[in-house]
C-alpha cells in the first residue's frame, strides 16, 4: 500500500525519496522515477526544510520505532505523517512528544487497500489545521476525487460542509481523530463484512439434508451476488469483491475461513465500552472472528474472499 502511495503521489508530480528494508522495494520505486536512500539518516539529509516523512508501516512497534527515529534526527517545523492504522491513543501520546520537539505529527486514516493506485484513497486526517492545509496538495493527489459519484442532496459549502469531503478526504480534527475516525470505519467494515458473510451461508445452506426435500433450494450463489450488485439496497464495494471472488470460484476452495482482525475492531469496540454505547453487531463481527480461528463456514471462507478483494490479506495459521 505505501509503494501505491509513492507512485501516485508521482503521477501527480510530486518528488519523492523512498526507503524501505527492502532493497528491492526501493528499486522498483526508483525504476519509476522516485529517489531512493539508504536509510533515515539519508533522506533527512537531502531533503530541502521543512520535510515531510509519510510512515506507512504495520501498527506497533514498526511505526513506534520509525517515529522515534525520525525524531532524533528531524529539525523543527518537520512533519511526520502515520498512514497507517495506529491506535488513536498512540497518536495523542506521539503528538504531545513530538510538538516540545518542535515537530509536527498527522495521522491519516488510510482507506483503499490494493485498488488505491488506481481508484485513490479515502483519508481521515487528524492534525493541526494549519498544518492539514498545508500538507493540501499530497492528500487532493491521494484522494479519489468526486468520480462519477453523485452529490448528496441538499449538501452544500454555504451549509458547512467542508468541501474536501466529497473529494474523499478530510480534515476530521486535532491529533487522533483521524485514526479513531478510521477504527470506527473499519469496525463497521466488521459489520458489513460478516452481515454478508451470514447471508450467503444461510442462502448455501438451504440445500442441506436436514430440511424437508419441498423446501431444499439449490441456489446459485454466483448468481445472487451479481443481480444483488444491480439496483439493490445492499449493492457496494464489499458486494462487487463477493461476487467477484464467487464467480471465480463458487466454492471458495483456496480460502480456509481462518480471518484476521488488524486491531481496529477490538480497538472500536474499547471505544463503545468507554463511551457506554452498544455496539452488538460490531462486537459480535469481532468475535465471529475469533471464533473462525477454531472452525471454519463457508461465510468465513467469504469473509477471507473479501478481505483477500480489497487489501489483499493472506490468511494467517492457527
Amino acid at each position: 500500500m505505501g509503494a501505491n502511495i509513492a507512485r501516485r503521489l508521482m503521477r501527480g508530480g510530486h518528488e519523492l525519496l523512498v526507503f524501505d528494508r527492502n532493497d528491492e522495494a526501493v528499486a522498483n520505486l526508483v525504476d519509476e522515477g522516485a529517489t531512493g536512500v539508504a536509510s533515515l539518516q539519508e533522506a533527512v539529509a537531502k531533503m530541502p526544510q521543512p520535510r515531510i516523512f509519510w510512515v506507512m508501516l504495520p501498527a506497533g512497534a514498526p511505526t513506534e520505532d520509525t517515529i522515534e527515529a525520525l525524531s532524533q534526527i528531524a529539525a523543527a517545523g518537520d512533519v511526520i505523517i502515520d498512514g497507517g492504522n495506529s491506535f488513536y491513543k498512540d497518536d495523542i501520546r506521539r503528538a504531545h512528544a513530538l510538538r516540545e520537539r518542535s515537530l509536527h505529527y498527522v495521522d491519516v486514516g488510510t482507506s483503499g487497500g490494493i485498488w488505491g493506485l488506481e481508484r485513490g484513497y479515502c483519508m481521515m486526517i487528524g492534525g493541526e489545521g494549519a498544518i492539514v492545509d498545508w500538507l493540501d496538495p499530497i492528500f487532493a493527489t491521494l484522494a479519489p476525487g468526486t468520480g462519477g459519484i453523485a452529490r448528496t442532496p441538499d449538501r452544500s459549502q454555504d451549509g458547512g460542509h467542508d468541501p474536501r469531503a466529497e473529494q474523499g478526504y478530510l480534515h476530521t480534527g486535532p491529533a487522533g481523530s483521524g485514526h479513531f475516525v478510521k477504527m470506527v470505519h473499519n469496525g463497521i467494515e466488521y459489520g458489513l463484512m460478516q452481515a454478508y458473510a451470514e447471508g450467503f451461508d444461510i442462502l448455501r445452506s438451504r440445500n442441506s439434508d436436514a430440511l424437508p426435500e419441498i423446501e431444499r433450494y439449490d441456489l446459485a450463489l454466483p448468481d445472487i451476488a451479481e443481480v444483488w450488485r444491480r439496483g439493490s439496497v445492499i449493492s457496494s464495494w464489499l458486494l462487487d469483491l463477493t461476487a467477484a471472488a464467487l464467480a471465480r470460484d463458487g466454492t471458495l476452495g483456496q480460502f480456509s475461513g481462518h480471518v484476521a482482525d488488524s486491531g481496529e475492531g477490538h480497538w472500536a469496540i474499547e471505544a463503545a465500552m468507554e463511551e457506554s454505547v452498544p455496539a452488538n453487531v460490531l462486537a459480535a463481527a469481532l468475535f465471529a472472528r475469533y471464533r473462525s480461528r477454531e472452525e471454519h463456514t463457508f461465510g468465513e471462507k467469504l469473509l477471507s474472499a473479501m478481505r483477500f478483494g480489497f487489501g489483499g490479506h493472506v490468511e494467517g495459521s492457527r
